[in-house]
């Protein structure tokens, strides 16, 4: 277990993490994204230093509301805000992009924007690049958001997992890409992380460990962790064939 003294807290410094969601119907809007994405964004961003960008796609196909994940990790708060559509104009502009970047008020190239943001666990400060050998095509990404009552049971919820949850899941092999809390989002007080897998197998196996381990049971088991969680999301996405990872 990773022990954090209230002393240290202060100095530990990680990444900031977006979580940038295209919603979009149609499937040439989701050539334009993909164009976008693979010949424009990542270089760019790669050019700035910013790498192990991941951008997913759900197993699950919604055609009433269709998404492309992207996370990134920032280094720093003040890297986040230039890359945010927010910005005065768009950060990432080519001659390769013209039909995202120039796009007909009729045309638009998607629905809307959803960003999310986080700050890390100060036990696992750094996004962690998952250690996968199977067939790229096959591999499952489980991103999970637990929502809580109130902002006291959500730092209870934090705590829960700096104080185990996170271990059990790296001994038991989940292969975690991040873990953090949002701070601006609209699901808000809640937490989100990202589990990788070989296949979902291997993702079911996992989690039966899981549910088996001893220390996972003396863990919800502790009277100061109760209900602390009031809805829990699953998402399952997989990596597009220009993913960082």
């Amino acid at each position: 277990m990773v022990i954090i003294k209230p002393s240290q807290a202060q100095t530990i410094k990680g990444d900031y993490y977006q979580i940038k969601i295209y919603h979009y119907k149609s499937p040439q809007q989701e050539a334009v994204l993909d164009a976008y994405l693979q010949k424009s964004f990542l270089p760019v961003m790669h050019k700035k230093g910013i790498k192990n960008i991941g951008i997913f796609k759900p197993v699950e196909k919604d055609t009433a509301d269709r998404k492309i994940y992207i996370l990134v990790p920032y280094a720093s708060w003040k890297d986040v805000e230039p890359d945010n559509v927010s910005a005065s104009k768009p950060a990432i502009s080519s001659t390769d992009n013209k039909e995202y970047v120039t796009a007909a008020y009729n045309n638009a190239p998607y629905s809307r924007i959803e960003t999310i943001l986080l700050s890390p666990f100060i036990t696992r400060p750094h996004l962690m690049l998952p250690k996968l050998t199977g067939e790229r095509s096959k591999r499952v990404y489980e991103l999970r958001s637990y929502e809580s009552p109130t902002e006291a049971y959500h730092h209870n919820k934090v705590k829960m997992f700096n104080s185990g949850e996170t271990d059990i899941f790296e001994r038991l092999g989940f292969n975690p890409v991040f873990y953090g809390s949002v701070i601006a989002g609209s699901r808000m007080p809640n937490l989100m992380y990202l589990t990788t897998f070989d296949d979902k197998q291997s993702r079911d196996e996992h989690w039966k460990a899981f549910d088996a381990d001893a220390q996972w049971k003396g863990l919800i088991s502790d009277a100061q962790y109760k209900n602390n969680v009031s809805k829990a999301d699953i998402i399952f996405l997989y990596p597009t064939a220009y993913s960082d990872y």
